[in-house]
């Protein structure tokens, strides 16, 4: 059995190699996620914040949940944070979630859908000359952090552009989110985003 890889000291690793801010294309699935995830890495990196969510639905929600990330990089006064918009996008997640509908929160849909989200975002992140893309999806203790990790290891070396490693509930990490979403009033949903992943928690 390989022994596990703790991926947040790789990124502290790498932290400790910079001699100044490289450009980051961060994913961020939501505003309060990617509250104590913006101010560990504001320091080390000149980051925007990518939200590409098309797994959120009802099309109210995902622009509530857009609406609430802008606000809090508005508002947040530690480091000007730049914000990239896109499409929404739903059929896309739509495509890759066919036959996986009634598949329990956490299995291959979720799987599917993280790949489907950090790809965009390397994709992105390459054609607007970042040097480097990552997610705040680890932040979340209802997230598998090895599994994200593998899945941004292996779009960087489809999209030949370079991942940053971490899990970003480490440190109380998710426990800092939490209190940073209350000092901004943020929203915080009850359902991760699809509606396959609600009914699941409601039923």
């Amino acid at each position: 059995m390989e022994p596990k890889i703790n991926y947040q000291k790789k990124l502290e690793e790498l932290i400790k190699t910079l001699n100044r801010k490289p450009s980051l294309l961060l994913h961020s699935c939501c505003g309060p996620c990617s509250t104590e995830v913006i101010a560990f890495l504001k320091d080390y990196f000149e980051i925007t914040i990518f939200y590409y969510n098309p797994n959120i639905e009802p099309l109210e929600e995902y622009n509530h949940r857009k609406n609430e990330q802008k606000r809090f990089l508005n508002e947040y006064k530690d480091a000007k944070i730049s914000f990239l918009d896109c499409e929404y996008d739903n059929n896309a997640f739509k495509e890759i979630a066919r036959g996986l509908e009634h598949i329990p929160e956490g299995g291959a849909r979720c799987n599917k859908c993280f790949y489907l989200r950090m790809k965009k975002t390397a994709i992105v992140a390459k054609e607007h000359n970042f040097e480097y893309f990552g997610t705040t999806l680890t932040v979340s203790p209802h997230k598998n952090s090895t599994i994200i990790n593998q899945i941004g290891e292996k779009i960087s070396q489809e999209e030949n552009i370079k991942y940053i490693y971490g899990d970003f509930k480490k440190n109380d990490g998710y426990k800092k989110s939490i209190e940073m979403s209350k000092a901004y009033n943020l929203y915080r949903q009850d359902y991760c985003g699809c509606l396959y992943g609600r009914e699941h928690i409601w039923n």
